[in-house]
């Protein structure tokens, strides 16, 4: 069993974690180090459905997102740098057709 919601001895969030909604469903998980997001996260609405899921580097967005409607449909696909958009990103309406493409360089 891992051990999950730990704090170091300076107070500060590390190692696995897991955030619950008010309904007890899980609302996130992933991973800190000394109180900063790093490695591959997941984010659920409230009905247990993903929201969004993705990399965090130095408590930043980094590489390849996905976002989720409450329904389960996808509605981006994204690439991050440093927090910031790099390289494409698609958005996608409720009935999964795409709707916007942008490219973004980040330099």
């Amino acid at each position: 069993m891992q051990t999950k919601n730990q704090l170091n001895s300076n107070g500060n969030r590390e190692g696995y974690w897991e955030q619950y909604h008010e309904n007890g469903n899980l609302e996130s998980k992933g991973y800190y180090n000394d109180d900063k997001q790093y490695g591959y996260w997941e984010y659920y609405h409230s009905n247990g459905n993903p929201s969004y899921k993705g990399h965090w580097k130095n408590n930043k967005p980094n590489g390849y997102w996905e976002g989720f409607y409450i329904n389960g449909g996808i509605l981006y696909k994204a690439y991050y740098k440093d927090g910031k958009h790099d390289g494409l990103h698609l958005i996608y309406n409720i009935q999964g057709q795409l709707t916007t493409h942008d490219f973004y360089i980040n330099l």
